[in-house]
């Protein structure tokens, strides 16, 4: 194990008997070879199965005492059977073996159990090595409490305090983030008498000084100067680097100044250190000199130092100072670092130096160096593209995945578009089947999704190019994630009207409207069109039905082609419908297919209907032509439906003509039916549209012959009493129609 090269040595005295059944201690119904699977490949390696037999000439590595205690721990609840155990394995305890335990337990709580245990147990009394181990695994596991409370209890076993262990929990305080207890810490060895140097000053002035408490430090650097501590050049590098962690040049440059003054020699983490703190105020003529400088001394820059450099030229937008720099670097035989590429691509891109840029990133590839920040990989695709370079842009997509990258929906978003921009759908499509297939747009890491200027072209393009099928399967993918974008909706109820599926559009549609997506009066004409293509005219009417309930008007055309394909398919009914919805909708066009459609549907016995929609034509200021449809059903033998038409006609003194009342009653008489041409010739007269019927002799004839002579007596009294007042009376009367 890789451990092991730092544990102390230990080797438990043996005999061979005793290694050969370490693996029968346990007492559980666990098989032992199990454990042995799940440790680390070093362990199975060492690991010789016992019904494989031994090479001739080779003999067995026996595991190590303080490996098997460890995997004991990892696979097994700490309890009183797996301690007997460990008790059962070793008859005596050691500090070299406590202190391999300790080193080598997977666990932080692992640790600190065996820690507590082998002690109260009474099988040793640990020593400083082992506390200073223990405290160092509890402060990397941030259980500061349980470190503190046995580094003080210390003295209470006999363990004298020394000024490493007191480091080791100021510095764990300080990565947890916990300033205040350092403090105390640091405080406490003074009162405990523990001897302070220049080794736990330097600690606690990073610890202080990563937190912003810079004003702290100084006085803590006084006190540590009046204590006759002297400051050494790790003293200085971390009070600068804190300094201008804290933006304080002015202070920085003082502390350089008196480090010089007692004789400190800057090295090359202060010269970094330096150089870095003015690249933060965007001063680079001293960074510029501080780095001659530290040549000038035969300090070599670092690839930190280049870096750095590097940096601030960027951040000042000079560039080619920092690609200068970059390739005197690599002159230098100094290897470019993954922060070194994160610095320069930024800049290179917002110069609009793509083509250094793409060098740059062929190199990271074949140096299978990736770089530290991923989003860099979006701004080199958005310059290569801007450049009109997208064989580049597509490179760096090729260079995420070679360089084991997430490759985003975002990422394959700014190539699709500027594809579609280029008219080179193909190689679109090609990135969105690799989009589909792998469900990137899916990944609950995405960070970049694909942006609607992205896909709404592609999606377009499909639709137009009889891949509707496609583009939905993709879109649904966008749906999970809940895009619910309008345009890319109704561009597929346009591709699947267009490819003859309009119940498939239909099916977007109602997916639409249990989302609260806006539709488009022209998706909607596609799609009724494309239903009256395949000869289905009621779902036709459905989808015309859902447009007007949506709030969009249909143009008249619309209402005419359903009309009519309804009208043809026998559905007069259905038909009618329609038309009452186009005249509700203000069209009034198309009126001698209204009238196909009225006479239709009294032939068919349908008169009320038929009277409803003439009365809402009337409403509406269209004129319906009465004396058609009486000529028709009078010639036809439907005599109650004109019967109706001419008792409604009357009612509402519409414009009806003479020759239209003698039809009807012609028609009545001639069918036998005497009464109902009685009644109706009664209002005639009464409204003074006719006295001289050429068979009203004929009428009060077979009224008498009927029985009816109280009627005809009636009538021959009306005729006689209007003879003479009706002879100046036009023949035909004149009504107001509504508008």
């Amino acid at each position: 194990m890789a451990f092991l090269s730092v544990s102390k040595p230990y080797h438990l005295n043996l005999k061979p008997s005793r290694i050969s059944i370490h693996f029968h201690f346990f007492t559980t119904t666990q098989d032992p070879t199990q454990d042995l699977n799940n440790a680390p490949p070093q362990q199975q390696e060492q690991h010789v199965p016992n019904n494989r037999r031994t090479p001739r000439g080779k003999t067995r590595n026996p595991e190590k005492v303080e490996d098997i205690i460890c995997r004991m721990m990892e696979n097994r609840a700490w309890t009183t059977r797996l301690q007997n155990s460990i008790r059962a394995l070793v008859p005596e305890f050691d500090h070299a073996l406590v202190y391999n335990v300790l080193h080598g337990a997977k666990n932080s709580d692992h640790a600190l159990q065996f820690f507590r245990w082998v002690e109260r147990a009474g099988l040793i009394h640990h020593d400083r090595e082992a506390h200073l181990k223990i405290i160092q695994i509890l402060g990397r596991a941030s259980k500061l409490n349980h470190a503190r409370c046995i580094l003080l209890d210390m003295p209470k076993k006999g363990v004298e305090w020394d000024e490493d262990l007191f480091v080791v929990l100021i510095d764990s305080y300080g990565k947890a983030g916990i300033v205040q207890e350092a403090v105390k810490i640091f405080q406490k060895m003074e009162e405990l008498g523990v001897d302070r140097t220049i080794k736990s000053y330097d600690a606690f002035f990073k610890v202080i000084l990563r937190r912003g408490r810079y004003m702290m430090a100084k006085r803590y650097f006084n006190k540590m100067l009046s204590e006759g501590i002297q400051p050494t050049r790790h003293t200085y590098n971390i009070m600068l680097w804190g300094f201008f962690l804290s933006l304080r040049l002015d202070t920085a440059n003082r502390f350089y100044e008196d480090m010089k003054t007692r004789g400190i020699s800057p090295d090359a983490v202060t010269y970094n250190t330096m150089i870095n703190g003015y690249t933060r105020f965007k001063r680079m003529e001293e960074a510029e000199k501080l780095f001659v400088e530290m040549k000038a001394k035969n300090l070599a820059p670092t690839v930190i130092s280049y870096t750095t450099m590097i940096k601030g030229y960027v951040a000042v937008e000079q560039v080619d100072d920092g690609l200068r720099l970059f390739e005197e670097m690599k002159s230098s035989g100094i290897k470019p670092n993954a922060t070194t590429y994160s610095t320069l691509l930024p800049g290179l891109c917002d110069a609009g130096k793509t083509t250094e840029a793409k060098t740059i990133l062929k190199e990271m590839v074949e140096r299978y160096i990736a770089p530290k920040d991923n989003s860099i990989f979006i701004k080199l695709l958005n310059s290569q593209c801007k450049s009109g370079d997208l064989n580049a842009a597509a490179d760096v997509l090729k260079a995420m995945i070679r360089l084991s990258i997430p490759t985003e929906a975002g990422h394959y978003g700014v190539l699709i578009e500027n594809f579609c921009k280029a008219n080179e759908f193909d190689r679109a499509i090609k990135l969105l089947d690799k989009l589909v297939e792998k469900e990137i747009v899916l990944r609950p890491e995405n960070s970049l999704d694909i942006e609607a200027n992205a896909y709404n072209p592609l999606i377009q393009y499909l639709c137009h190019h009889g891949q509707t099928g496609k583009a939905e399967v993709f879109f649904r993918q966008l749906m999970k994630k809940g895009v619910l974008d309008p345009t890319a909706f109704n561009n597929l109820i346009r591709g699947h009207a267009k490819e003859g599926n309009p119940g498939l559009g239909f099916e977007i549609l109602k997916i639409m409207g249990r989302r609260g997506v806006p539709k488009d009066a022209d998706a909607y004409k596609l799609l009724i069109e494309s239903y009256l293509r395949k000869g289905e005219p009621a779902d036709a009417k459905t989808a015309l039905d859902s447009m007007i309930e949506d709030g969009l008007l249909p143009d008249s055309g619309i209402f005419k082609s359903v009309m009519e394909s309804l009208f043809e398919d026998g559905r007069i009914q259905t038909a009618s419908r329609v038309m009452k919805s186009m005249v509700e909708k203000g069209v009034k066009e198309h009126m001698d297919l209204v009238s196909k459609i009225l006479e239709a549907l009294l032939m068919r016995g349908h008169v009320e209907e038929a009277l409803g929609r003439i009365e809402l034509l009337m409403q509406n200021g269209c004129a319906t032509n009465l004396d058609s449809l009486l000529s028709i059903l009078s010639e036809k033998g439907k005599t109650i439906a004109a019967l109706k038409l001419l008792d409604f006609g009357l009612e509402r003194d519409c414009s009806i003509d003479v020759s239209s009342y003698e039809k009807v009653l012609d028609a009545l008489l001639t069918a036998g039916k005497t009464l109902n041409a009685y009644s109706i010739l009664c209002k005639i007269m009464e409204k003074g549209g006719i006295t001289n019927w050429s068979s009203l002799e004929d009428l009060i004839k077979s009224l008498n012959q009927e029985g009816n002579t109280k009627q005809a007596d009636i009538l021959s009294r009306m005729i006689k009493g209007g003879a003479a007042a009706s002879g100046n009376k036009k023949g035909k009367k004149q009504a107001t129609v509504a508008s």
